[in-house]
C-alpha cells in the first residue's frame, strides 16, 4: 500500500468514529427517554489485500467500517408513580400497540385513556389487551382495551347466603306470621335487589320445630309489596326447613315457598334462593355450612349476588397488568389484561421511532400472551421503565472515541508530511 493509500486508511477511521460518536450521542440524548433501549457501535476491519494471494500472511488492512450498531435490551430501572395507568415490564418482553404502519411494540408504558375510553401511548396509538366477559373473566380475545360504559346495571338479587349457628338449647316454637317476633327463636334481616335494583330489607325468622330441625320464613313489610294487607304488617315470601345431625352440623336444606313480589316498578315472583352452606347431604365436611350449636343463636356471615344500578368509581391495575373498575355501589369488574409480546431475536426488531418498534424477518412474529406466561416478564402497576442508558459508561466511550478520532487524524497529518517530503527530493 502507497503512502497515498493510508490517507484512505485514516479517512475510513475518521468516518467510522464518527458514525460511532452518533451511536453515543443518541445513547446521551435519550437518557431520559422511558423504555429507551441503548446501543452500541461495533466496528470490522476491512477487506486486507494479501501479498501472497490465497496463502494468507503478509496482509495490509485497508481500514476499518462501522458495521453494525447493535441495540441492548437489558433491563432499565423502574421506577414508581402515582398514575394508574403508567405501567412497566419487569423482564422480556413489549406492550403491544395498533400503530398507523401496523402492528407496533414499545416498552414505554406511559399509558392514558382517551374521550373514547380507549388506553392509549402518548401518540394516541391503542393498546392491545385481553379482553373479559361479562362476569369478569379474562379471555384469550386481543382487542383494543377499552372502557366501554361507564354504568353497568341493575341485577336483582336470585341468591343470598347465610352461615350461622342456631341454638340447640332453644324451646320448640310455633312459627305464626301474624306475629312473627313473638312466635320464632331468632331473627336476621338482609338487604336484597330487586330486578330494578331497589334496596329491599328482608327478615329471615327462625322457629324450632322440633329437635335437630327448624324453619325459617322470609319476610317483606306489607307496605313494600305487591301483596299490601294492612291486616299484616309483614307478608311471607319464602320458607324453607333446615335439618341438622346430632353433631350440630348442617344435614339437610329443603326449600319451600319461594315469590317475592316487591311493589314500585320491580317484576312480580321474583325468586331468591337461600343458601345456609354446603351441607352433609351435598357432601359438605361440616367446616362452610350452618350449624346448630349449644351456643346463643347469630349471624357469622352473609352475602347476596344482587347490586343497584352503578356508575365508575376508580380505575386500577394490578401487577399482573388486570384492568380493574370499582364502582359507587362497591362492585368491583375486570375489564381487561393488558397483553406481552414476545420476540425470539430483539435484536432483530426494527426502531420506528416514537419509541416503537416493528417486527421484521430476523426479529420473527411477536408471541402475544400474558404477562408472566412462558418467558415473557412481569407487568408493574403505577411504575415506568427508565432508559437503560449508563451515562457514566457512554462518557467513557466519548472519551475514547475521541482519542481515536485525534490518533487518525495524525494518521492523515503524518501521510501528509511524509508525501511532501516525498515531493521535495527533486528540490
Amino acid at each position: 500500500m502507497s503512502i497515498l493509500g493510508s490517507f484512505n486508511v485514516g479517512i475510513t477511521g475518521l468516518n467510522s468514529i464518527g458514525g460511532g460518536m452518533a451511536v453515543i450521542a443518541d445513547n446521551i440524548a435519550n437518557a431520559s427517554t422511558n423504555g429507551f433501549k441503548s446501543s452500541r457501535p461495533e466496528f470490522q476491519d476491512v477487506l486486507a489485500s494479501s501479498l501472497k494471494g490465497i496463502d494468507g500472511g503478509d496482509q495490509i488492512g485497508a481500514g476499518t467500517k462501522l458495521a453494525h450498531t447493535r441495540p441492548v435490551f437489558t433491563q432499565g430501572s423502574l421506577v414508581r408513580t402515582m398514575n394508574v395507568t403508567d405501567l412497566g415490564i419487569n423482564g422480556n418482553g413489549f406492550f403491544s400497540v395498533d400503530a398507523p404502519f401496523g402492528r407496533g411494540f414499545t416498552r414505554d408504558g406511559s399509558f392514558n385513556f382517551d374521550k373514547e375510553g380507549v388506553l392509549v401511548t402518548g401518540d394516541g396509538y391503542p393498546v392491545l389487551g385481553f379482553t373479559a366477559d361479562e362476569s369478569g373473566k379474562v379471555t384469550s380475545r386481543l382487542e383494543q382495551i377499552k372502557l366501554g360504559g361507564t354504568t353497568i346495571p341493575a341485577k336483582g338479587t336470585s341468591l343470598a347466603r347465610v352461615q350461622m349457628n342456631l341454638d340447640s338449647r332453644a324451646d320448640i316454637q310455633k312459627f305464626e306470621p301474624e306475629r312473627p317476633d313473638k312466635t320464632s327463636n331468632y331473627n336476621a334481616g338482609m338487604v336484597v335487589y330487586d330486578n330494578v335494583g331497589s334496596a329491599r330489607l328482608v327478615t329471615v325468622y327462625f322457629n324450632k320445630v322440633e329437635e335437630n330441625k327448624w324453619e325459617y320464613h322470609a319476610m317483606v313489610k306489607s307496605s313494600d309489596t305487591t301483596k299490601g294487607d294492612k291486616s299484616k304488617e309483614e307478608i311471607e315470601m319464602a320458607n324453607g326447613v333446615l335439618e341438622f345431625s346430632d353433631k350440630g352440623v348442617l344435614k339437610k336444606e329443603s326449600p319451600g315457598m319461594n315469590s317475592f313480589n316487591f311493589n314500585k316498578g320491580a317484576a312480580p315472583d321474583q325468586k331468591i334462593d337461600f343458601d345456609f352452606g354446603q351441607s352433609s347431604e351435598e357432601g359438605g365436611n361440616g367446616l362452610d355450612c350452618s350449624t346448630q350449636y349449644g351456643s346463643s343463636s347469630s349471624v357469622a356471615r352473609h352475602s347476596q349476588n344482587g347490586a343497584s344500578a352503578a356508575t365508575l368509581g376508580s380505575l386500577s391495575f394490578n401487577d399482573s397488568g388486570v384492568l380493574t373498575a370499582v364502582y359507587n355501589n362497591g362492585e368491583v369488574r375486570d375489564l381487561a389484561q393488558i397483553a406481552v409480546a414476545k420476540f425470539e431475536n430483539n435484536e432483530g426488531l426494527f426502531k420506528v421511532g416514537k419509541n416503537l418498534y416493528k417486527e421484521t424477518r430476523r426479529s420473527g412474529q411477536g408471541a402475544v400472551g400474558k404477562p408472566g406466561e412462558h418467558g415473557r416478564g412481569d407487568v408493574l402497576a403505577k411504575s415506568l421503565e427508565e432508559s437503560n442508558v449508563d451515562i457514566a459508561a457512554e462518557f467513557v466511550n466519548l472519551m475514547k472515541s475521541q482519542r481515536n478520532f485525534t490518533a487518525n487524524t495524525r494518521t492523515i497529518t503524518t501521510a501528509d508530511q511524509m508525501l511532501q517530503e516525498i515531493l521535495n527530493i527533486k528540490r
